[in-house]
């Protein structure tokens, strides 16, 4: 069903100007789909749309095109260049960088979207990461650590 509604999803938004989570909820349920509000709001989340500019001033949903893998690659290669250490406490990360570089840093954990981190906080060198479990903030190490340290 997911699968379904997400691909009816891509097809409203290519067809219609839909500004709000309320719209396409709305037009979900005329399709048969049905959904609330939180539904399409991690469909959105998942599925990474974004909003953009319409000719009148008003903003509309997109699909990111195929530009993502060349975004990720920009946000891995920033995490690779200002790492410094990452150690843990429960279920908080605290990343350290190269002085000035945390907030670049925590713009590109949100951009590569892990989904086990909730949220981050940066300083000028550190950034804490709110992790959902212990469990998930070891894995979540181990993934920063490899991407940190995978070959070109």
């Amino acid at each position: 069903m997911k699968i379904e509604r997400h691909s009816k999803i891509v097809e409203l938004i290519g067809k219609h100007d839909i500004e709000t989570q309320d719209e396409l909820a709305k037009l979900l349920n005329k399709c048969g789909f049905n959904v609330t509000q939180a539904t399409v709001s991690r469909d959105i989340r998942e599925l990474k749309l974004y909003k953009i500019s319409t000719s009148d001033g008003k903003q509309k949903y997109a699909v990111l095109e195929n530009s993502e893998n060349n975004l990720s690659e920009k946000y891995i290669r920033v995490l690779k260049d200002c790492f410094v250490s990452i150690d843990m406490a429960q279920n908080i990360l605290v990343i350290k960088t190269v002085p000035g570089m945390a907030m670049a840093v925590a713009a590109a954990l949100d951009a590569i979207s892990f989904q086990e981190i909730v949220g981050s906080i940066a300083g000028d060198d550190t950034i804490m990461c709110a992790v959902r479990t212990v469990d998930d903030t070891i894995l979540v190490m181990e993934k920063i650590r490899k991407l940190v340290i995978s070959k070109e």
